[in-house]
């Protein structure tokens, strides 16, 4: 799981540095402090990172001969402009140094693809960034990426902002569903999302009739006797449902176009960001699934073929195969959506 550190810009109030914390609660899982301001999370269920030795984590200079006394709780950061500069991340990931904090002001990509390489498995590599573009692309580098970032905020929006890269820091939370029923219904516009990747069995996006419960639609990646397998293809239903994209935001399929983001998830929760690579829109004949989930009901359409499957925990099965009774994966959430963003206190019914 990537992990999201948290900086509050050194220049601000104390009051305004706490309220950044108590907002960064359940979004970050590390603040990074200075020693003045670890009071500030006292109470906060967020780990600490500084230079004073009461913290959680602490963070060393730029130096990898420094020796720690507990390198399994130390973090070393280092600014990486040239081949040396990257030698010194290396020679940190032979001390058993838990992290590097690395930031690489010029080049962005090249150096963390060779840092990427060359600590895999031996520390954390996190990247020190400046935005959140920076970040997005320092966890998608050389495909494995980053292990985690650290993200300078100096206010309550870039705390809000920061949730874009929750789905790529760590899992979706998912829940089994009992379909309850199983209906045809005719014909409607259908949307195939053809992407810039090649899924994985038990992998592809999640779509549903109403934005609070969105069901793991499968990719067509199985074989079978009639047509080749599209792996790179989610067949995700009618014009108007909903699908999750970066930022765990909500779109309408109809809106996606050729360079768009989509989630791409797996039944572990675990998502990757996808591009549109084209979008077909054609009149097929529909099929409506009814599922149950602690008393709530949620419903998705989708095309009645023998290619298009909902996933479960351990399986999945062709949409003309279910029956009430099977279990199928979702995404719950509470609240509403204003143009695809959660609103987690408004109260909207959708059914």
């Amino acid at each position: 799981m990537k992990e999201l550190w948290l900086r509050p810009d050194a220049n601000l109030p104390r009051n305004t540095k706490l309220e950044l914390l108590k907002l960064a609660e359940g979004r970050f899982s590390t603040v990074v402090l200075k020693p003045e301001d670890l009071s500030l999370a006292s109470g906060l269920k967020l780990r600490t990172a500084s230079t004073d030795e009461r913290s959680d984590i602490r963070i060393i200079s730029n130096a990898p001969s420094v020796a720690a006394t507990e390198p399994e709780k130390a973090a070393v950061e280092i600014v990486v402009k040239d081949k040396s500069d990257e030698q010194k991340v290396l020679q940190v990931a032979e001390r058993g140094i838990r992290y590097a904090l690395v930031k690489c002001p010029n080049w962005k990509v090249i150096p963390l693809e060779n840092l990427i390489a060359g600590t895999r498995n031996k520390l954390k590599l996190l990247a020190d960034v400046s935005d959140l573009n920076e970040a997005q692309l320092a966890l998608q580098t050389l495909e494995l990426g980053v292990d985690g970032v650290v993200i300078t905020a100096s206010s309550r929006r870039d705390i809000e902002n920061a949730e874009q890269l929750q789905a790529q820091a760590g899992a979706i939370a998912m829940v089994q569903g009992k379909v309850v029923s199983v209906k045809q219904i005719g014909q409607g516009l259908r949307v195939c999302v053809d992407t810039c990747e090649l899924m994985n069995p038990g992998e592809g996006m999640l779509v549903g009739s109403q934005s609070a419960g969105l069901f793991l639609v499968e990719a067509e990646v199985h074989r079978n006797p009639h047509v080749e397998p599209r792996p790179f293809r989610v067949n995700a239903g009618p014009v108007s449902s909903y699908v999750l994209t970066p930022g765990m935001k909500t779109r309408y399929l109809a809106e996606l176009g050729t360079g768009d983001e989509v989630l791409v998830v797996n039944r572990s929760g675990v998502a990757r960001t996808g591009h549109v690579g084209r979008v077909k829109i054609e009149r097929r004949p529909m099929i409506v699934v009814q599922t149950e989930v602690a008393g709530r009901m949620f419903s998705i359409i989708l095309q009645n073929a023998e290619t298009v499957r909902l996933v479960s925990d351990s399986a999945s099965t062709a949409v003309s195969d279910l029956k009430p009774g099977g279990m199928v994966l979702l995404r719950i959430e509470e609240g509403g959506r204003h143009f695809g963003t959660l609103v987690a206190d408004e109260m909207v019914i959708e059914h």
